[in-house]
């Protein structure tokens, strides 16, 4: 420890004994509004200078008088403890006000780590908050915000800012086309979409984040999908294609079953290939209502979570994101 720093080391203890005794001039008032000793308040005058290198007191009959070395340094020493004591002050209040709760809507895609990472790094800090989640479409959860039933949206594409929302964007992953293990464009490092023009499309339902953006990727490329199946969630999509029912297009799986073809799952199993369009993306994000200050200003608790997660998220789900995006 550097040896300005042992000084440090050694003072600290005694500033709240200093600051009392340059308040009162005395020792016997300041033990008894501190509630210690005066043996004790008489030692930590007596280790103090010894730290400092000179005398901060003088005995003046039964009261004490600073020098003028105490004189300088005590307004640095009541300084140093109003800074602390403010400090404590806030970590007081945050702690009291994570304890309510925090209203989040997501699509069901973010359900299984985004969204349980962030809340995750959140707790670690404020263990006391407690949270209220909602699933569902992104229509769903753009209409839960919109009614106030949602502090906080997770949704993909990134909310649309207006007068009402505000949004930022988090992360971005790519589309792939996933395909049966055996299908004839299962060996294929990259296709374009007019590759399966033919082929059944396993799609997600109208109002599902990922509907509207395979419908975008569909006008680019001219043609209307053959709907075989429509799913309200991507696993199901992503089941149907595995048993050879169609061909989707979904975010990355990541490892997930029937990524790994072998003889115990039968003929179950699915491939995921580039998608060759300037489209084939996923853009993931928050929302938030626009408050005024009064009653309907946003909550703390909701604040500091909201916070977190546009300064750290990207961070905190880099490794996770580069995970699922890797190749087959």
């Amino acid at each position: 420890m550097h040896p300005d720093h042992q000084q440090l080391a050694k003072l600290l203890p005694l500033l709240p004994i200093l600051a009392e005794l340059g308040r009162t001039q005395h020792v016997t008032e300041t033990a008894e509004l501190l509630g210690v000793p005066q043996s004790t308040v008489s030692r930590a005058l007596s280790r103090a200078s010894a730290v400092v290198g000179t005398e901060l007191l003088i005995r003046d009959g039964r009261g004490v008088r600073l020098t003028a070395a105490a004189r300088t340094l005590l307004p640095y020493v009541d300084s140093a403890l109003t800074e602390f004591q403010a400090g404590l002050d806030l970590v007081r209040h945050e702690s009291d006000v994570v304890r309510g709760k925090i209203s989040v809507s997501f699509q069901h895609t973010f359900g299984e780590a985004t969204l349980p990472l962030l809340i995750s790094a959140f707790r670690s800090r404020h263990p006391e908050s407690g949270f209220i989640l909602r699933q569902g479409a992104r229509d769903a959860c753009l209409a839960e915000l919109a009614s106030g039933q949602a502090d906080l949206v997770l949704t993909a594409p990134v909310p649309a800012a207006s007068s009402t929302v505000v949004s930022a964007a988090l992360y971005r992953e790519p589309l792939r086309l996933v395909v049966h293990h055996s299908h004839p464009l299962a060996g294929r490092g990259s296709v374009g979409l007019q590759d399966i023009r033919r082929d059944p499309f396993v799609a997600l339902e109208p109002g599902y984040g990922m509907r509207s953006l395979t419908d975008a990727l569909f006008r680019e490329a001219g043609f209307r999908p053959r709907i075989a199946f429509e799913s309200q969630d991507t696993h199901t999509a992503r089941g149907l294609v595995s048993a050879g029912l169609g061909v989707s297009i979904l975010p990355p799986g990541g490892n997930g079953p029937g990524r790994h073809v072998s003889p115990e799952t039968g003929n179950v199993g699915w491939v995921e290939l580039a998608l060759e369009s300037g489209l084939a993306y996923r853009e993931i994000g928050l929302g938030w209502r626009r408050r005024k200050p009064g009653p309907d200003a946003e909550p703390d608790s909701v604040r500091y979570f909201r916070e977190l997660v546009l300064q750290e998220g990207p961070q905190l789900l880099a490794g996770l994101v580069a995970a699922r995006s890797q190749s087959a």
